[in-house]
């Protein structure tokens, strides 16, 4: 299945889990922004895949970024984003969402597990208390919390600034 194919609507998508759940497979759900896709966002979507099943991943909207990370973001536009992480190997279907959270996605399909990264706690997940009305469970995947794409842009930035201080110096 080629990137384009799993980059689904939310109507696609409701049909493509009903599909899963018949033939018997889990569903886990994975979200975030995912710009400037890095390894963190690579282990946290492998440890998602290895709590079983097929995995969804929504992808924050271009203006739910903007609201939740500032003017500025997202650098890479939600389209773009979607495709890069359909291209994983580890990711089954690929959905962009423009709310601040995920809970409309979670009362949709009911996702067997909501997989959050190592920022969160079990107790600290936004969404915690809709996975819990239907019997669902919330899991905490990936490594550390070592990498962040504001941290990534930031420190450019900042090596950018210095970088061009130099030079202007030099001369």
């Amino acid at each position: 299945m080629d990137a384009h194919s799993k980059i689904l609507s939310r109507e696609e998508l409701r049909e493509c889990v009903e599909i899963w759940r018949r033939a018997g497979e889990g569903i886990t759900l994975a979200n975030g922004a995912f710009d400037l896709l890095h390894v963190g966002h690579v282990r946290y979507l492998r440890g998602a895949k290895a709590l079983g099943g097929r995995l969804v991943v929504a992808v924050n909207s271009d203006e739910s970024v903007r609201a939740l990370k500032g003017e500025g973001r997202p650098v890479t536009p939600a389209g773009e984003r979607a495709e890069i992480v359909a291209a994983l190997a580890d990711v089954d279907a690929v959905v962009i969402f423009p709310e601040l959270d995920v809970r409309a996605i979670i009362r949709e399909i009911r996702p067997d597990v909501q997989a959050k990264g190592t920022d969160y706690t079990a107790d600290s997940v936004p969404e915690r208390e809709v996975v819990a009305e239907y019997g669902g469970r919330v899991a905490i995947v990936g490594d550390a919390k070592d990498h962040s794409t504001s941290e990534i842009i930031s420190s450019r930035i900042s090596r950018s600034q210095f970088s061009s201080q130099f030079k202007s110096r030099k001369s």
